[in-house]
């Protein structure tokens, strides 16, 4: 995981104690898989090494505590990943007091002098399919077009699409296991177009096309590593654009978008989406045949908290860009920019509206025209109506057509709380401070009789279905109270009249809304698509047995369902924040099959590695092969570096 992403997990990490604390919940965290480390008796001998002592060890060297990331898992990022997080990422501010020099003397410390070349390039070279065999064959079914698989976002695949029935998904067995060095957080899902799986690796800034037509030996066609080494941030998304290219969009967490030639990997165009300060890209871009929708998010949230800063003037916005060379067609922001309101203490100025961050994938609804999607939390005062919120924009010209907002006066940011001491004047107290995004991409389904329906996942813990054409409430159930790292945290899906929700973090009793534990727990929830009513739950509970504890040092305190659910044949793929993966029954919630994958691997293209928490996007299926990313070094979660294959058992 890069630098920075580790920098916002502790920022976030950090805001969610204090504000938990101040709401009367546990935090009690476990400690770092790797321990925390003691400060050296003497001055340290290596400049790197002192560098880190007076500007880093407070929180790595004590995550047990602070819950940053240790000092291992900072040695096992590249070193270009950490050169972007002090030079452009969200280290930048606390990087430019280092000079080139001590810069290089802390990376060549933190990654031990490794060759980034070496670390991510020698396998993938050995990996390469033969040369006859590099063109991909797009002829095969787009099974995995986008976030949601198709563009109403419901995560549902056929036997036939996944090739794996309910049965076989019931005793499966690994095929292999690939492991990225470099890699620890594995965040982003792959696209698959008939036996390709065009997957890419944030951490190591490279989009991988996989042949799986071999099951047990699959190859790389191509790869395709961004310029400049930005991390990527998205899921892959495939489509077919007006000239009859199939191509593959994604995006970097330097807000270029990237779309490449499906077949070859070659670029077609990449640009920079960026307008503020803090843009990033998180939501996977959509690909149609005359357009493509870019959702770009901010993470003002994790920066504007202290006084030497500026808030608040982020917002998110929604692109809709020409497939053809990337130019603008429409644009539509989330609220007006932001200007000053009043002084906020100091003689300096607080600037809103500002928030709503774009987080999710857009679900696009070409029967009524419209792309759908959820935001965040506002950073500054006033509160929009479109924080914390679902919003439908014409699918032609990027108007608004409705609003409906899920949580009101949400102003969060990291480090604030929600009773600011006197003198952080960022801060402010006429807050709920909760965070609760719409982090979840929204599901569309038609239930008959004229009944086009929108389902949402909300970090609150609440599930809500409302009409697809005029946001209308249809109904709404609260698994919980959630918190900012869920409730219903990366996404829901939808098939046959359910609707499949995971829940990471139950919540607490808060004002007029009490979290019932005996009927409320972390795990998977099945709710019926007219009512909303609760069919079934399966729940989650803490295993640390064993050497559990040494391998999942979160295992009592993280053990709920965060991402995405997949669903196949009748059965739900999910996975846990514990590294579980778990099969169930999509009827009857029956469990068919568990794994352990936070373990060791020693993976096929001859590099070991580890499974860890399981979360983001990470559950697909091509070719009879079930694809699960393991590892999550963010938030306190268990890093991995995986992508794992599991078949059905041989008869």
């Amino acid at each position: 995981m890069a630098l920075f992403e580790m920098f916002a997990a502790r920022l976030k990490t950090a805001a969610f104690v204090v504000g938990a604390l101040s709401l009367g919940w546990s935090v009690s965290g476990a400690a770092s898989a790797q321990g925390t480390q003691a400060s050296p008796a003497g001055p340290p001998s290596d400049p790197g090494e002192a560098i880190y002592q007076s500007h880093c060890a407070a929180c790595h060297d004590h995550s047990d505590t602070s819950r940053a990331p240790t000092r291992a898992a900072l040695g096992q990022m590249l070193p270009q990943a950490i050169e972007f997080a002090l030079t452009q990422g969200k280290m930048k501010g606390p990087g430019s007091g280092l000079t080139n020099e001590t810069r290089a003397q802390l990376i060549k410390y933190l990654t031990g002098g490794v060759s980034a070349a070496t670390a991510t390039d020698a396998w993938a070279d050995k990996m390469m399919c033969p040369a006859n065999h590099r063109v991909v064959d797009l002829t095969g079914p787009a099974t995995v077009s986008t976030f949601g698989y198709d563009k109403s976002n419901t995560r549902a695949l056929t036997a036939a699409q996944a090739g794996l029935s309910k049965a076989q998904l019931s005793d499966l067995e690994l095929a292999w296991a690939i492991a990225i060095p470099g890699a620890t957080t594995m965040r982003s899902q792959p696209a698959v177009v008939g036996k390709t799986v065009f997957l890419p690796v944030s951490d190591v800034s490279t989009m991988y096309a996989f042949d799986v037509s071999n099951r047990l030996q699959p190859c790389i066609k191509w790869l395709y590593k961004a310029p400049g080494g930005a991390p990527l941030r998205t899921s892959a998304s495939y489509g077919v654009i007006a000239d009859g290219r199939g191509v593959v969009a994604f995006s970097g967490f330097d807000t270029t978008v990237y779309v490449l030639d499906a077949k070859t990997g070659q670029p077609l165009w990449t640009r920079k989406v960026g307008t503020y300060t803090h843009s990033m890209t998180t939501g996977t871009p959509v690909v149609l045949k005359t357009r493509i929708i870019v959702p770009v998010s901010q993470f003002e949230i994790m920066v504007a908290g202290p006084n030497n800063q500026v808030c608040c003037n982020n917002h998110g916005y929604v692109l809709s860009l020409d497939p053809k060379n990337g130019s603008q067609q429409w644009r539509y922001d989330t609220m007006p920019d932001a200007a000053p309101i009043r002084d906020r203490g100091d003689g300096k100025m607080l600037y809103g509206p500002s928030g709503a961050p774009i987080w999710d994938s857009p679900s696009v609804d070409e029967k009524h025209g419209l792309v759908y999607i959820g935001t965040g939390e506002a950073n500054s005062p006033p509160t929009h109506k479109n924080t914390d919120a679902m919003i439908a924009i014409g699918l032609a010209d990027g108007k608004e057509k409705w609003s409906r907002q899920g949580t009101d006066r949400d102003i969060f940011l990291s480090g604030c709380g929600p009773h600011p001491k006197p003198g952080q004047y960022n801060c402010v107290s006429d807050t709920v401070y909760r965070d609760v995004d719409f982090g979840a991409s929204m599901v569309l389904a038609d239930l008959g009789k004229g009944q086009d329906v929108l389902f949402a996942g909300q970090k609150s813990g609440t599930v809500w279905s409302v009409d697809r054409r005029s946001g209308r409430l249809l109904w709404r159930n609260p698994l919980g109270t959630g918190s900012p790292l869920g409730g219903v945290h990366w996404g829901i899906a939808y098939d046959k009249g359910l609707v499949y929700a995971p829940v990471s973090l139950v919540g607490v009793d808060l004002p007029g809304e009490p979290v019932d534990t005996t009927r409320i727990k972390s795990g998977l929830y099945a709710l019926d698509a007219k009512t909303g009513a609760v069919k079934w739950m399966f729940a989650t509970a803490p295993d640390c047995a064993g050497d559990r504890q040494t391998r999942v040092p979160s295992c009592k305190h993280y053990y709920g369902m965060s991402t995405a659910p997949t669903v196949i044949d009748g059965a739900v793929v999910e996975g846990a924040l514990d590294g579980y993966l778990y099969v169930l029954d999509a009827k009857s919630g029956k469990q068919l099959w568990k794994y352990d994958t936070a373990i060791a691997y020693q993976g096929i293209n001859g590099v070991a590695g580890k499974g860890g928490s399981i979360d983001a996007a990470s559950i697909t299926a091509a070719n009879g092969l079930l694809l699960v990313n393991s590892g999550y070094g963010m938030f306190g979660e268990t890093p991995g570096n995986v992508i794992l294959a599991f078949r059905a058992k041989p008869k």
